[in-house]
């Protein structure tokens, strides 16, 4: 249920703990010293009175200096082992993506593990998005999100739909469906026991490409299912007026970006979801997103900037940087605009935003930022880099702030920058 006056002032105090992940891919720009452009780093380059300075890319963000800390050193121990076009697959979950003989390709991503722990509290486990929908595919993602078994959850990025499906909910919207949902379950299983009765006529990628979409099908199943405990329930009363649900990736980018930030606030405002993963960009080249500096007046591809040894290409790359961290900081805005109880909603959410690689195909140096998370015990306003330190110390860290007691995550060894995560 959720949380109500009537339940007394011990379960009013007790604030939403959220997590939201956002990847955007091929690294950040981190020019090369012969250019002399350092103050165009994605990581902060100088100190100034013991405090770290923001890069030009970055500087956007400073009005948030006490609520975002930069983590630097941080990798992926399989991630140097693995083809580097892997590590948006691996981003969240860590798994030895190069290892041929696993049962399953991956592993559950930090987002999943969130939405267990909190999935009984919300209307929706979980919102899986990204700037093209479904999954993509192998080393190719379309999703940084994969399940507790290591499937790849399919991501969504129409708008409306998503709206829709989070804030128009009632029983015959349900009803139908999970109509269509029912029909396309039983069509693919009738696909995969005809190619079984057919000495698997279909081959194995075709075979993985099925299970994949049931995959899919059972993932929306879920959802529905979450989505009819709670149809009586009212949600909380918002204003949706300055939402431009007809922004798609074709249009502008910035209205993209931000009417899909403006969706994941709403929801972590009305308690609907509690775990969100947003996938910014695709890796290598691929999707709408590849395009987004062009129509920015940048006039070179994000894939293409990301490989640009030159002078010019770096200082553009970085100015794509700069158009992504302002749509952090509206985003930030959002979350601290919306109250809890006991501050703002960012106080209450922890949002991680980085990259699976540093420079092009480089898994080592993980640009990474956390924002958010004052009520969790994080203290901010920090450059935090001791050498290497694996991602996923830091992983276990997030979950720790969270109230989360796993024993580890992935291949963790211990929780990871604990003078930002103070209660880790």
């Amino acid at each position: 249920m959720p949380v109500l006056e009537a339940m007394g002032s011990e379960v009013l105090e007790v604030a939403p703990r959220r997590f939201c992940a956002l990847y955007t891919a091929n690294g950040m720009s981190l020019p090369q010293a012969k250019h002399n452009i350092d103050e165009w780093s994605w990581f902060p380059r100088l100190k100034k009175d013991g405090h770290f300075l923001f890069g030009k890319s970055t500087e956007a963000l400073s009005p948030f200096r006490e609520h975002l800390s930069f983590l630097g050193g941080l990798y992926h121990p399989n991630g140097p082992k693995s083809d580097p076009h892997v590590c948006s697959d691996m981003w969240l979950t860590g798994a030895p993506l190069q290892d041929p003989n696993r049962d399953v390709y991956n592993s559950v991503a930090l987002d999943q593990l969130v939405a267990k722990h909190t999935k009984h509290f919300c209307r929706q486990p979980s919102m899986v998005m990204s700037v093209d929908a479904g999954v993509g595919f192998l080393s190719r993602t379309g999703t940084i999100s994969y399940s507790l078994n290591g499937k790849p959850i399919p991501a969504e990025n129409n708008p409306r739909q998503i709206f829709n499906r989070l804030f128009r909910v009632d029983r015959a919207s349900l009803n139908n469906e999970r109509n269509k949902i029912n029909r396309r379950i039983k069509l693919v299983d009738a696909v995969l026991e005809n190619a079984r009765s057919l000495n698997k006529k279909l081959g194995k990628s075709d075979r993985e490409k099925m299970d994949q979409y049931l995959t899919s099908l059972n993932e929306v199943e879920k959802r529905l299912v979450a989505s009819e405990k709670w149809v009586d329930i009212p949600l909380k009363t918002q204003d949706y007026s300055h939402l431009k649900l007809d922004a798609d990736s074709e249009g502008a980018p910035s209205d993209y970006y931000r009417t899909m930030f403006d969706l994941i606030a709403l929801a972590f405002d009305a308690d609907i979801t509690r775990s969100v993963a947003f996938m910014l960009n695709r890796e290598d080249g691929m999707g709408i997103s590849d395009t987004f500096p062009i129509k920015l007046g940048i006039n070179r591809t994000h894939h293409n900037l990301s490989h640009a040894q030159d002078k010019d290409g770096q200082l553009k790359f970085a100015k794509y940087d700069q158009f992504l961290s302002e749509q952090l900081v509206y985003f930030f805005n959002r979350l601290q605009g919306y109250k809890d109880n006991n501050g703002s909603v960012l106080d209450n959410s922890i949002v991680l935003y980085g990259s699976g690689a540093s420079t092009t195909h480089m898994p080592k140096n993980l640009p990474t930022l956390v924002a958010g998370g004052a009520n969790m015990g994080l203290k901010h306003g920090q450059y935090w880099k001791k050498g290497e330190t694996q991602m996923s110390n830091v992983f276990l860290s997030i979950l720790r702030s969270m109230g989360i007691e796993e024993e580890g995550f992935a291949d963790s060894t211990a929780t990871g920058a604990r003078e930002i995560f103070s209660n880790a």
